[in-house]
C-alpha cells in the first residue's frame, strides 16, 4: 500500500510542477511585480526600516517582528538545508539560479498576500487579530466554501506535509554518524522530537512567537557566518561556480530533454517549498500582527522571502558548490551537505551542519504548528474548544514522530503536492483582489510623502463597513 501511495504522491506532484504550478507561480509573479511596480525592489529598505521601528502593539497582539519571526520560522527550515542539497543534485546548478528568481518574484506575491490579510484581518476575543486567506476569500469574495478548502489544506500542509519532512531530516542527517541503527535511530529520533515539540506547542501561538523570535536570528547568524567561512576559504572556485550555475541553467536541451528532473523544476519546486511565497499561509502570521497600516506588514513578509531564500538558501549553496565535492543523485539531501562540510571542516563540520539543522527542523515545526492552529480556528468560527486543541496538539506530535522514520520520496512528495495545491487556490484569488491591494499601497506612499508615519483607514479606498479592523 505503501508504495502504490508513493507512487502515485510522486505522479501527482511531477503533474502539477510540470503543467500547472510553473505557470501559476512565475507568471503570478510576473504580473504582481508589474501591477506593484516592482514593490519588493522599490520598497526593500523601507521593509528595514518598518521591522526595525518601535513596537506599538498592545499586549493581546504579537508584534511585526514576531510575525516575521513566525513566518521566518516556517520558511526557514529543513527546505533551506536538504532541499537546496536536493535540487543541485537532481537539477544541477542551474537549479539555483531558477530559485532566485522564484524568490524575487514570489516577493511581490507574499507582499500582495501579506497585505490582503492585515486589510481583512478579524478581532479576537482578547482584542488582538487574526487573519489569513481563508479569512480573504470569505470578507473579500463571499466564497466562505473556498476559504474552508483552503483553510482543510492549510492544515494537512503544516501539521502533516511540512512536519513530516522537517522529522524525517532531523533522522536523515544521523546517517553520517558511526553510531546510526537504520532501526533504532529514527525512532529514537523521533521520539525525542516529538517529545520537545510537544513541550513547546503547550503554550499556544504567543509562546510560539516568543521562542522563534529568539530562535530564528541566532540561527541565521550562525548558519550564515559558517557558510562565509566555507566560501572564503574556496574563494578561488567562485567565478567556476557562478559559471555552472548560470550556463546549467540555461541549457535548454537538458532541461526539455527531462523536465520533471530539470534545473526550472528543482529550481521553482525547491524555492516555493522554502520561501511559500504564493502558498498563502505565512500571511496567517502577517495577519496577527499589530500594525498601523496594511502596507507595513506586506512589506515585512517581502523581507521574510528575502532572508529565507535569497540569503539562507544562497549561503547553503555556495557552501555546496564551494566544498570541491561534485553534487550526485546518490548524496541528494543531507548526505551532499554533510560530505561537504565533512570535505572542508572534518568530522565537526559534519556535527555543525547536524546541530544547524536541528534548530532549522525545530522552528520549523512550531511555525507551522502555528499556522495549523490558525487553519483549525477558521473552520471553528472561533477559538477551537479544548477537546479540538487536544487533539490536533496529539495528532501534531504523532506526526513528528512518524516523520522520522518515513522515506525521503513520500513526505517530500507529500509536502510538495499539498503545498501545490494551496497555491492553486490563493493566487487565482490574490490576483482577484488586486484592486484594494493597489489602493492600499497608493494610500501609503501619500502619507510617506507627505513625512507621516502611515496610518490606514479602510474608507479611504472605498472598505467602509467591510472591514473588521481599520474603521
Amino acid at each position: 500500500m505503501l508504495d502504490l501511495y508513493a507512487k502515485f504522491i510522486g505522479s501527482l506532484s511531477n503533474y502539477l510542477y510540470t503543467y500547472i504550478l510553473i505557470i501559476l507561480l512565475l507568471g503570478g509573479g510576473i504580473y504582481f511585480t508589474i501591477r506593484t511596480k516592482g514593490v519588493q525592489l522599490r520598497y526593500l529598505f523601507e521593509s528595514f526600516r518598518v521591522i526595525l521601528q518601535k513596537d506599538k502593539s498592545d499586549s493581546n497582539s504579537i508584534s511585526s517582528f514576531q510575525a516575521l519571526m513566525v513566518s521566518t520560522a516556517s520558511r526557514v527550515g529543513t527546505g533551506n538545508i536538504a532541499g537546496v542539497s536536493i535540487s543541485i543534485c537532481t537539477g544541477g546548478p542551474g537549479a539555483i539560479f531558477w530559485m532566485w528568481v522564484t524568490a524575487i518574484l514570489g516577493a511581490a506575491t507574499a507582499f500582495v498576500e501579506g497585505t490582503l490579510a492585515q486589510i481583512y484581518k478579524r478581532r479576537a476575543e482578547d482584542g488582538g487579530s487574526y487573519g489569513g486567506p481563508a479569512y480573504y476569500i470569505e470578507s473579500a469574495l463571499k466564497k466562505k466554501w473556498l476559504g474552508v478548502i483552503y483553510a482543510v489544506f492549510m492544515i494537512l500542509t503544516y501539521m502533516i506535509g511540512f512536519n513530516l519532512v522537517a522529522s524525517f531530516n532531523v533522522a536523515d542527517s544521523f546517517k553520517a554518524y558511526q553510531f546510526y541503527d537504520a532501526k533504532l535511530t529514527p525512532i529514537l529520533v523521533g521520539v525525542l522530537l516529538a517529545a520537545l515539540f510537544a513541550i513547546c506547542i503547550s503554550g499556544g501561538g504567543k509562546q510560539i512567537s516568543k521562542i522563534t523570535g529568539v530562535v530564528v536570528p541566532i540561527m541565521g547568524a550562525v548558519y550564515i557566518a559558517a557558510a562565509l567561512v566555507m566560501i572564503v576559504q574556496h574563494y578561488d572556485r567562485i567565478p567556476a561556480m557562478f559559471s555552472s550555475i548560470f550556463s546549467e541553467a540555461f541549457n535548454f536541451r537538458a532541461i526539455f530533454g527531462g523536465f520533471a528532473g530539470s534545473a526550472v523544476m528543482q529550481g521553482i519546486k525547491r524555492g516555493l517549498f522554502s520561501n511559500e511565497a504564493g502558498v498563502g499561509a505565512a500571511a496567517s502570521a502577517a495577519g496577527s500582527a499589530s500594525v498601523t497600516h496594511p502596507v507595513k506588514q506586506g512589506l515585512v513578509q517581502v523581507l521574510s522571502v528575502i532572508i529565507d531564500t535569497l540569503i539562507i538558501c544562497t549561503a547553503t549553496a555556495f557552501l555546496l558548490l564551494c566544498s570541491g565535492v561534485e553534487p550526485a543523485a546518490e548524496l541528494s539531501g543531507m548526505p551532499y551537505v554533510q560530505t561537504a562540510m565533512s570535505n572542508v571542516f572534518g568530522q565537526g563540520g559534519v556535527v555543525f551542519i547536524t546541530v544547524a539543522l536541528f534548530f532549522f527542523a525545530f522552528t520549523t515545526l512550531l511555525g507551522n504548528y502555528f499556522f495549523a492552529e490558525t487553519g483549525m480556528a477558521y473552520l471553528c468560527g472561533k477559538t477551537p474548544s479544548k477537546a479540538i486543541r487536544t487533539a490536533q496538539k496529539l495528532l501534531a506530535i504523532v506526526v513528528v514522530y512518524f516523520g522520522a522514520v518515513a522515506k525521503m520520496s513520500v513526505v517530500w512528495d507529500t509536502a510538495d503536492v499539498l503545498m501545490g495545491l494551496m497555491a492553486i487556490i490563493n493566487v487565482p484569488v490574490i490576483f482577484l483582489l488586486m484592486k484594494p491591494v493597489i489602493g492600499c499601497l497608493k494610500d501609503y506612499i501619500r502619507q510617506k510623502k507627505v513625512g507621516e508615519d502611515p496610518v490606514f483607514k479602510a474608507e479611504t479606498i472605498g472598505l467602509k463597513g467591510k472591514t473588521d479592523f481599520w474603521q
